[in-house]
């Protein structure tokens, strides 16, 4: 029986928890395998840090690219994180070395992930990061192996759980979005630098994966819009709740012709809707495609236990020898695919602004959505102070119709505060 010897490098949360359940469950995975695995060696940091777990001294290895030139290391687990440094080195290293490469690096594979798959084709090895998007649920093995028949067109969910907390918490609890961020990093749902999850870089990046697992291009990093939540307020949420809808940060992506329409924003979403009671730090992705029809997977999106476990599927993989394509497909045969003009999108609006409770300053803002061709659906108005809350649902209209409302609004703060914007999904869609 051929026995798989392993190095795990980096041993922080995720890595410790992989190196326990590894452990643990060496006789079910050997069962279910017919593979024995072995942890050989184990890489970190900082080697005198107190762990809860006991990792015996011979285990040891104090350079991590050390492991990528040992002949006898069959598989490498990268959970060190970030899209430079030792992750990148030793991820390029080992794949080079002919060694198989596990990770949960969103980071690296989005920005790297064409280039690793190319090598990885090369050399004959696997490069799998089902741990990179989604946490526990197993989206990529299901596209790439559930869905191999199937023409994807449109794919979208809750890819950030600690956004999805944050604004559950706002409406469930009433509390402003510090508040709730606050109570994100009590929990340890958020870091002590939460910018990445609320500024929606982290969907971004998952979304980036997804879309070239689901459409066979290259990946697309750049130049798409990317709006976090930290500007929605108490308002926006209460507001939300009168139209019977609810704030998600969505990552969305569809292909159209020969582009990919992908984007991270907040959207509003109806409340029948079921992804609209996906809350706390659940997750949940949507694919389209044809001849299946709709998928919808849903659990929980990070943490060690749901991640541990993705990592630990993708090592089983490698052992049966049941996954070939990094991305699902041979990387010679993924296309350049254009980015989406944004502007060109149409949906409708809504736009919360503050204004100056005076005669005439409603007169003015209606102006300024006639002289931009937007045709407005809905006006509430609510007094907060001396001021005014005003919320407009517009009617469908294009992107770049609504920039120069706001190029408008915001060019004339004596009367328009705080405007915020937020786009409404297409109900057909969801």
């Amino acid at each position: 029986m051929k026995t798989f010897n392993i190095a795990i490098v980096g041993l922080g949360n995720i890595g410790l928890e992989v190196y326990k359940n590894l452990n643990i469950n060496k006789n079910i995975i050997q069962k279910r395998t017919g593979f024995k695995l072995n942890i050989l060696k184990v890489s970190a940091k900082n080697l005198k840090k107190k762990r809860n777990i006991k990792i015996p001294k011979n285990l040891w290895e104090k350079n991590p690219l050390s492991l990528a030139k040992n002949k006898k290391i069959d598989i490498i687990v990268e959970l060190v994180g970030g899209s430079s440094g030792i992750a990148k080195k030793i991820v390029f290293q080992s794949i080079i070395n002919k060694k198989h490469v596990v990770t949960a690096n969103k980071s690296l594979i989005s920005k790297y992930g064409d280039r690793l798959s190319v090598l990885a084709e090369k050399k004959s090895v696997n490069l799998l990061f089902e741990a990179a998007v989604g946490g526990g649920i197993p989206i990529i093995k299901s596209i790439k192996q559930g869905l191999i028949a199937n023409k994807i067109f449109h794919v979208y969910g809750i890819l950030n759980g600690t956004t999805n907390f944050i604004l559950s918490q706002m409406e469930e609890k009433e509390i402003s979005f510090r508040a709730a961020l606050a109570e994100a990093k009590k929990k340890g749902y958020a870091e002590a630098n939460p910018a990445s999850d609320i500024n929606g870089i982290d969907s971004a990046e998952k979304i980036s994966i997804l879309s070239s697992i689901c459409f066979g291009c290259k990946i697309l990093n750049k130049n798409f819009l990317v709006e976090g939540i930290k500007n929605i307020g108490l308002d926006d949420i209460n507001f939300a709740k009168e139209l019977d809808l609810k704030i998600k940060l969505l990552a969305i992506s569809e292909k159209i012709g020969n582009s990919i329409k992908q984007r991270v924003h907040p959207c509003l979403i109806p409340v029948k809707m079921d992804i609209s009671n996906i809350n706390g730090v659940t997750n949940a992705i949507v694919v389209d495609g044809k001849p299946i029809g709709r998928t919808i997977y849903e659990g929980e999106g990070a943490g060690k236990g749901p991640t541990s476990s993705a990592v630990i599927s993708d090592i089983s993989s490698i052992m049966v020898g049941n996954d070939d394509f990094s991305f699902g497909h041979s990387p010679t045969t993924k296309k350049k695919l254009n980015i989406f003009n944004f502007n060109n999108h149409e949906c409708k609006y809504y736009i919360r602004l503050l204004v100056k409770d005076k005669k005439g300053v409603l007169s003015k803002l209606t102006t300024v959505f006639a002289k931009n061709n937007v045709s407005i659906r809905n006006l509430i108005q609510k007094p907060k102070h001396n001021l005014s809350n005003i919320v407009i649902i517009t009617h469908f209209t294009k992107e770049k119709n609504i920039k120069k409302i706001l190029k408008n609004l915001n060019s004339n703060k004596e009367n328009f505060k705080d405007v915020i914007i937020i786009r409404i999904r297409d109900e057909q869609k969801l």
